[in-house]
């Protein structure tokens, strides 16, 4: 017997709702009966973050977002991230989890000497602003975010996103420190890289699909207490050697996955 000829529609929308966005497409292969269920806004609407319409009519997107049926919306938000915080930042859900997916982009961050036109400059893209190291001995990056913009109970990696222009110089030797925190706790780990190295040495960073380079700063846990702030960092003052060609995206948090690799 069809288990939608035993339970009435909202008891199957409820049971669906609490497993995953995954097992809900799964589902919805099942029977016709299913489809309709596992595709409805009640099922969806659940997978999709509390706030959701206060980001998106904080955002750049057109009001007409939030008329799509929640799986289409659910999934936009996937695979087209959004502006928000004024542009500074892009938002978009983890596929697998719903779970909050944030670039904080170079104008959101503190960086040493940014508005000095001999240090740094600022380079316009279609979605966004990047900042191009000019000349610089130290480097300061910085940046945070309130815990509670992000998902609760959420494992998250922080990653420093950039590209390095062909005529870079004073990154190949000189390692950077990368450092993340949460407000009122003891410091994280500091790691020590090398955002250029030598062919003979391990490249560290990672090619993303969008052919920008990403570089693991730490990781954090999101737990329920989360009216304090992640602070994020990047720096090198050890040594005045002249720096340039770093091109800054900005930094990404991601929910830990185990595809996020």
């Amino acid at each position: 017997m069809e288990i939608t000829k035993v339970l009435p529609d909202d008891c199957i929308s409820l049971i669906i709702s609490l497993t995953s966005p995954r097992d809900a497409c799964r589902m919805a292969l099942l029977s016709h009966a299913f489809n309709s269920i596992a595709d409805s806004n009640a099922v969806w609407q659940m997978f999709l973050p509390l706030d959701y319409i206060h980001i998106i009519s904080n955002s750049s997107s057109p009001p007409s977002l939030l008329s799509l049926p929640k799986k289409d919306l659910y999934f936009t938000l996937c695979y087209h991230p959004i502006l928000t915080h004024n542009g500074d930042m892009k938002f978009q859900l983890e596929k697998e989890s719903g779970k909050k997916w944030y670039m904080v982009g170079a104008r959101a961050l503190s960086i040493q000497w940014v508005d000095t036109p001999r240090h740094w400059t600022w380079i316009s893209l279609p979605d966004s602003r990047v900042a191009k190291l000019k000349n610089v001995g130290r480097l300061e990056i910085k940046g945070k975010v309130k815990l509670n913009t992000l998902s609760s109970n959420t494992n998250y990696e922080a990653y420093f996103v950039f590209k390095l222009v062909r005529d870079r110089y004073g990154f190949r030797h000189t390692p950077v420190e990368l450092d993340v925190s949460i407000e009122g706790t003891a410091a994280g780990e500091v790691r020590s890289v090398i955002l250029d190295p030598p062919r003979n040495m391990p490249q560290q960073a990672k090619e993303r699909v969008d052919g920008w380079l990403e570089i693991e700063m730490g990781e954090f846990f999101n737990g329920f207490e989360n009216d304090r702030t992640v602070e994020f960092s990047l720096r090198e003052d050890h040594d005045d050697q002249p720096k340039r060609g770093l091109i800054v995206q900005g930094i990404e948090l991601r929910p830990k996955h185990k595809n996020n690799r």
